[in-house]
């Protein structure tokens, strides 16, 4: 992406609507909307299931934030945040909807208007069979989901007097570091995934009992 090109930021929400947790992406993507901490300037898109074809929708984005379902074998409504190197490793095995992700991602580079930052907010689901509602796991991690896509819009905004409507953790190379603004206790530490770098992370439904 040139400098000249004006600064935008898109919400990408990936799934399909019919294959119950597959279709967090676009849950958290619809509260989004509606939620008042996100900025007008702030490009919405659901993706659904399409591939290629939403590369004209995110081809001007200066950071792009990626909401989907993941499969990476941890508890259901375990949240994912990968970044960086560890984008540059898709496709994968976690989900059908990384090889779009990479296939999306490859072509902003071949183009030469990649995002200057890529985050991929994903989380475990506990079955992607037929059904159109979510399961209790990842309906309950729904606002811990939500919350997080704050934390990245605001970090990318220099946004600092936006609080999300749950306490919040602000995550910095792996580690989660309490809001210090509240007097109840932040939830623990985000746990740093085994082989992920240091700015992926992993946040077990345990820990947002503490939410």
């Amino acid at each position: 992406m040139s400098e000249e090109q004006h600064a935008t930021t898109v919400v990408l929400a990936l799934g399909s609507l019919i294959r119950s947790d597959d279709a967090v992406g676009l849950f958290a993507l619809r509260r989004l909307q509606e939620d008042s901490r996100v900025s007008a300037d702030v490009s919405l898109v659901e993706g659904g299931t399409k591939g290629m074809e939403l590369v004209p929708y995110v081809s001007e984005a200066s950071h792009l934030l990626v909401l989907d379902a993941v499969e990476v074998g941890v508890p259901p409504g375990t949240i994912l945040r990968l970044a960086g190197e560890d984008l540059k490793s898709l496709p994968g095995g976690g989900s059908v909807h990384e090889l779009a992700l990479a296939d999306i991602l490859a072509a902003l580079r071949i183009l030469d208007c990649e995002p200057k930052e890529t985050v991929l907010l994903g989380v475990q689901p506990a079955g992607t069979d037929l059904g159109t509602s979510l399961s209790p796991a990842v309906e309950a991690a729904l606002p811990a989901l939500v919350d997080a896509a704050i934390v990245e819009l605001e970090r990318w905004e220099s946004r600092p007097t936006l609080r999300p409507a749950v306490p919040k953790s602000t995550v910095e190379k792996g580690q989660a570091v309490p809001d210090v603004s509240r007097s109840r206790p932040g939830p623990p530490a985000a746990v740093p995934r085994p082989g992920l770098h240091s700015d992926s992370w992993l946040l077990t439904p345990v820990f947002r009992l503490l939410f």
